[in-house]
């Protein structure tokens, strides 16, 4: 499957930023020991195998999935072999305590990378994983950075999102509030972060799930009114080490958007999708008709679509990498743009954010309304509405 054809694009984003800089890059990681946060997922699959293939001095690896490790080990030897340094994947929780022993009992890291996010818009569907959202990607980096700060780390990266400019949903309002905690972290610790656009057939995303569909026979849906940008999981995990070692305190990486970064439709990503595999889309008109007429279309070479308009709350008309106030650094390379964050932060409002999560916690009550409105204390222009929808209510 040729992802870059999918997805509209000829060639690599960073190809001339990766011939310019490989030399830094590499003498960088070679000798340097990392440690990866999320390192089983697909970003941080593709981060991990960036930083290996240079031959580390360390490279730990944590996930809270045991499997997704599993075949992290198996893809990297099977594809990239050995190295000489110590490689290790540990299955723990980075919010548990066991993490926090391993971290205590080792600890000596040059870099800690932490890839780990809850990233589905559909998260904010019930309060009580909106408040694991909040966990995740706000409180673990908190508490990991802080950990990476105490063991004398010399840098701490993290991922965003493009989401986070502007939000319009619960989880790219989470990784802007991320954002400006690790603004206030960064007072005393080197800090940098990319936001990303989609990661094409990243793990649990529309694309990924196109392959799930066609090995279990079941129809594809896709939205055909939302334009999104894609950028492979091999770029995904390239912008992830620029940034993390050419990037400087508080500097925000993102991919530039250009001709080469084509805005698509999941339609018609589908559509090229199922060309690919000798298939055209026979569209139909309802679920119960796709799901019905499955058994008819296959053998005629046809596979039925759901392709319809995006009715569901946090789904953005957009994708923006920076906000108008942000100073932007467009020189330094060909593919990157950096945000030059201006610590732009408010203390008592981050200390009162984290006050008041703390009272829920403690209450064991909590509602969504009242996690949005604690958001919008510390995002005044966070544009959420509400509209009653979710895509687990849909096919």
């Amino acid at each position: 499957m040729d992802v870059l054809k999918l997805i509209g694009r000829n060639e690599t984003l960073f190809e001339d930023d990766l011939v310019a800089f490989e030399q830094i890059i590499s003498k960088e990681v070679k000798y340097s020991k990392f440690l990866v946060l999320g390192g089983a997922g697909s970003i941080g699959q593709a981060v991990v195998k960036e930083i290996f293939k240079r031959n580390p001095k360390k490279l730990h690896v944590i996930d809270i999935s045991e499997n997704n490790l599993v075949e992290l080990v198996r893809d990297i030897r099977s594809s990239l072999g050995y190295i000489n340094g110590d490689f290790k994947t540990y299955a723990l929780d980075i919010g548990s305590w066991q993490y926090d022993a391993f971290t205590e009992q080792d600890g000596e890291y040059d870099y800690v990378l932490n890839l780990s996010a809850l990233k589905h818009v559909r998260s904010e569907k019930d309060p009580f994983t909106l408040m694991r959202m909040i966990d995740v990607n706000i409180f673990n980096t908190i508490k990991t950075v802080r950990q990476a700060k105490d063991k004398g780390c010399k840098k701490y990266f993290a991922v965003s999102t493009d989401k986070a400019a502007n939000p319009v949903n619960m989880m790219g309002a989470s990784k802007r509030i991320m954002e400006l905690f690790l603004m206030r972290e960064s007072e005393s610790i080197s800090i940098s972060t990319a936001r990303f656009a989609n990661v094409a057939f990243s793990d649990g995303s529309l694309l990924f799930g196109f392959n799930q569909r066609i090995q279990k026979k079941q129809p594809i849906v896709a939205p055909n009114d939302v334009k999104r940008y894609f950028v492979t999981p091999e770029e995904a995990g390239q912008l992830c080490l620029f940034s993390c070692i050419l990037g400087e305190n508080r500097d925000i990486f993102f991919p530039k958007l250009s001709e080469a970064l084509h805005l698509i439709t999941f339609s018609d990503i589908a559509v090229k999708f199922l060309a690919d595999l000798e298939y055209e889309p026979y569209i139909c008109s309802s679920e119960e008709e796709a799901r019905d007429l499955m058994s008819e279309m296959i053998p005629l070479r046809k596979w039925p679509c759901l392709f319809s308009t995006s009715d569901t709350t946090g789904e953005k008309d957009f994708e923006e990498f920076f906000m108008t106030h942000e100073k932007l650094d467009l020189d330094r390379f060909t593919g990157l743009g950096i945000v030059k964050s201006n610590l732009n932060f408010n203390e008592a409002k981050l200390e009162d954010f984290e006050l008041k999560v703390a009272s829920f916690k403690s209450g064991e009550y909590w509602d969504k309304p009242s996690i949005v409105s604690l958001f919008k204390e510390l995002l005044p222009s966070f544009d959420h509405m509400e509209v009653g929808k979710y895509l687990d209510g849909k096919m």
